[in-house]
């Protein structure tokens, strides 16, 4: 019999991320259902996280962004004025023998299937919309569509918010919500799925100034990453070329990071000019201008797109954090996205360590998620923990008893300090708000 194969870095990451309970592949008891997933108990509590951080940056710490929280069905017209429904489609072909299908841009047609090497049949256009119909008729005046993206939802509602919040360009708004392309060829585990979560911005600016405000966003959100925690060395700006260029775009870039299968698209960078709005102004036939008091007058204003997704973040950061030392697999897991950020063991089950530690973790859980442990030796305990990405560890042993410290082990150094049980709280809150 041949060798196995040497399991890859994405093969180790995807396991580990299954076996921990971050991951797991949607209706896995029925066989599984292609490019989807579900996140279990430390992948919720990760892509949480995530979602926190990003809405913390752009909503909270700011005051000219507004947070919306848009449906998820929108009037079908909402898509033909975003030309969604005319040109959101990809060319496809399928092979005559094996069946495969295959996206014809991104194959050499020519030398016919790359699987088997046999004959395609001739590209016809797919689009990438899910389409279903809202009501009891199934027909085409009752089609709806899910959102391919949740930018359109920010636009339909540019007065709406803009009135509310009494806000006046330059001012963004911002959406985190659930988005579903009928992706054709899908891949790289949650790297491209069907079903996913978006995270942008569209910032509306005075047509002149957004050039400045491309260039100030550029330089903003690639600095967020380090909020993230990752490597600054594995994450670069690709500039799309004239050729790459959606039809609404004037500039774009996107944030690249380099995974394990190549540089990949992980955030977009968008001048999407007036499009979106003139567009939306056109189909629905409501002025969509913005009267500006100050110049004395109207006018639509240009958008600068931030673009990322929640899914892409959360493969991005296990990547980023996956490491493999001669006798541990560790998740070094900026605290602030760690699922877990303090684990609690009593060192042993007896001489009412098992109480303290318990009392211990009880104080915590009101301020972080924490997880009780007495399983197993300590040192088996702190790689559970290490592989799961938990920062710090906190031990309750003999010394406890005497002084009332406990061991606070730190994840990436292992280095262990004393420290007083009643100061453990004030100590993850120094460590955990930065």
């Amino acid at each position: 019999m041949g060798k196995k194969p040497t399991p890859t870095v994405m093969d180790k990451l995807v396991s580990l991320t299954k076996r921990r309970g971050f991951i797991f592949q949607s209706s896995e008891i029925y066989g599984g259902i292609n490019s989807c997933y579900d996140y279990g108990p430390l992948g919720v509590e990760m892509k949480k996280n995530i979602k926190e951080l990003w809405w913390k940056s752009m909503v909270y710490e700011r005051d000219d962004i507004e947070g919306i929280d848009a449906s998820i069905l929108m009037h079908p017209r909402v898509w033909e004025a975003s030309g969604h429904v005319e040109g959101f489609t990809d060319p496809l072909v399928d092979c005559k023998k094996c069946k495969m299908r295959w996206r014809a841009d991104q194959i050499d047609v020519s030398k016919g299937c790359p699987n088997c090497g046999g004959e395609l049949t001739e590209p016809r256009m797919f689009n990438l919309m899910f389409k279903t119909f809202m009501g009891p008729v199934e027909d085409q005046a009752h089609v709806v569509y899910l959102r391919p993206e949740t930018a359109q939802g920010i636009y339909v509602n540019f007065h709406n918010v803009r009135e509310a919040s009494r806000q006046k360009v330059p001012f963004g708004i911002a959406q985190i919500g659930k988005a579903f392309r009928n992706e054709i060829t899908p891949g790289n585990f949650i790297f491209r799925t069907r079903e996913f979560e978006q995270m942008e911005m569209q910032f509306f600016v005075k047509p002149g100034t957004d050039e400045e405000w491309f260039q100030y966003w550029k330089e903003k959100r690639m600095a967020w990453y380090e909020r993230l925690g990752i490597r600054k060395e594995k994450l670069r700006f690709h500039q799309h070329g004239e050729d790459e260029l959606a039809h609404y775009a004037k500039a774009a870039f996107d944030i690249e990071y380099e995974f394990p299968f190549g540089w990949s698209e992980i955030e977009g960078i968008h001048n999407r000019t007036d499009f979106d709005l003139k567009r939306h102004q056109e189909y629905s036939g409501k002025d969509l201008r913005y009267f500006d008091q100050e110049a004395g007058e109207k006018y639509l204003p240009y958008v600068i797109e931030t673009s990322t997704g929640v899914d892409r973040l959360m493969l991005t950061a296990l990547v980023d954090a996956y490491t493999e030392e001669p006798d541990r697999v560790v998740l070094r897991l900026k605290p602030q996205i760690a699922p877990i950020k303090a684990a609690v063991f009593p060192l042993v089950k007896r001489d009412g360590m098992p109480e303290i530690a318990h009392q211990i973790t009880d104080s915590l859980r009101k301020d972080f998620k924490v997880f009780y442990d007495e399983s197993g030796s300590v040192g088996r305990r702190y790689r559970r923990q290490d592989e799961a990405g938990t920062p710090y560890c906190i031990t309750v042993d003999s010394q406890t008893l005497e002084d009332g410290t406990v061991t606070v082990r730190e994840r990436d150094s292992m280095e262990q300090i004393r420290l007083s049980k009643d100061k453990v709280l004030e100590f993850l809150k120094e460590k955990l708000d930065k």
